[in-house]
């Protein structure tokens, strides 16, 4: 790693640079994140960049998200490649708190957010937006930003996020960044690397579905219809289970029957053993 990215790993060090930082002026971006980093990871840093000053990049693989049967274990972490990727990218800062430091011996202390966690990924990962919300107050607590980024993949995260920043009064302003995909529409995720080629010409089906849904959507097509459908074509392409396909209210996320308001079309889905989510904005012409 070159010197462009300085790597901490005690909270007194961290705090200290970024207080730095901070009395001479600079405009500090936080970018959390679990590791893996790819493109999309990677576009944050840059948008941190060209907002601001400093960029502050935490890597955490947060054990309170995961439920007792998924893929905590297994989740990809690579932390010195991720660091060549972050020097490169021309981040500031990485912040690389181990689980003792995040959550010492001791701690007790959950946030339970509010409605925008109901239901899609808060009725199938059950104390998931718990631990999310948890942990970002932490990050945000530790790294004090100015502004926080978060992409748009992660919609009800992102809406989560932005509630219990409003509720608790925290001095940040949090940005969703559009999401990256590849060239064949596919949201870039750091859980794509479990897909075989097989699943791999397949997944990109799943935006295929959420596209043609939200164009339709957009023209006053009644939503039930269009999801049992969406349902039924994913199915056949091979995913499975699908755990949601729903269409909400972009703000409130609220069930919505038909658009009238900028919407969201949100999907949770199996593909072999990989679980991948994707979401596409609807806009009512």
């Amino acid at each position: 790693m070159s010197d462009t990215t300085l790597r901490f790993e005690t909270l007194e060090a961290l705090r200290a640079r970024v207080d730095a930082w901070r009395q001479g002026g600079d405009r500090i971006v936080l970018v959390p994140t679990m590791g893996a980093l790819h493109a999309g990871h990677l576009a944050l840093v840059a948008h941190a960049k060209a907002i601001g000053r400093r960029a502050v990049v935490s890597i955490f693989v947060n054990p309170t998200q995961f439920g007792p049967n998924e893929d905590f274990a297994r989740y990809p972490r690579d932390t010195e490649t991720d660091l060549g990727l972050l020097s490169r990218a021309g981040a500031d800062a990485a912040w690389l708190p181990s689980v003792e430091t995040m959550y010492p011996s001791g701690f007790s202390t959950r946030i339970e957010p509010g409605p925008a966690a109901e239901g899609l990924c808060g009725a199938v990962r059950p104390g998931h937006f718990s631990g999310v919300a948890t942990v970002v107050t932490k990050l945000i607590n530790q790294v004090r930003p100015d502004v926080a980024l978060f992409g748009e993949k992660d919609f009800q995260q992102l809406q989560v996020i932005r509630s219990v920043v409003r509720d608790l009064d925290l001095a940040v302003t949090i940005e969703g960044v559009p999401t990256l995909r590849e060239t064949d529409g596919l949201a870039l995720s750091s859980r794509n690397r479990y897909l075989d080629p097989r699943e791999r010409a397949i997944a990109p089906r799943l935006h295929a579905v959420l596209a043609d849904m939200a164009g339709r959507l957009a023209h006053g097509a009644e939503a039930a219809p269009l999801v049992a459908e969406g349902i039924a074509v994913l199915e056949a392409a091979g995913f499975g289970p699908v755990q949601y396909l729903e269409v909400r209210d972009a703000h409130t996320l609220a069930p919505v029957a038909r658009v009238e308001r900028e919407a969201r079309v949100l999907v949770a889905a199996y593909l072999g053993r990989t679980r991948l989510i994707d979401n596409v904005a609807v806009v009512p012409v």
